[in-house]
């Protein structure tokens, strides 16, 4: 199973913090999250697209746009909106 950090808003739609979810790459990954929080369906995706602010992370690596990264047992996703600051 692949452990997954929600972020901000994420977080607060989904209702938790880390879930753990069996999956074989990050697309299947973002379409079970959605399925177990239908809130994060509108927030990753628009008309079937993922949005481009979704920012994706294994094992610290940024994965943006890349759904068919593969994924393996014990890996860390992070899933968050883009970071801000002033």
């Amino acid at each position: 199973m692949v452990r997954v950090k929600l972020f901000a808003n994420f977080r607060e739609a989904a209702g938790v913090r880390e879930v753990k979810v069996e999956a074989s790459n990050v697309g299947e990954l973002l379409e079970k999250l959605t399925k177990m929080f239908p809130k994060l369906e509108m927030l990753f995706y628009e008309k079937g697209v993922l949005r481009d602010y979704v920012n994706v992370m294994v094992n610290g690596r940024n994965i943006r746009g890349e759904l068919s990264y593969p994924l393996k047992d014990d890996d860390e996703v992070a899933v968050f909106p883009p970071v801000s600051g002033g």
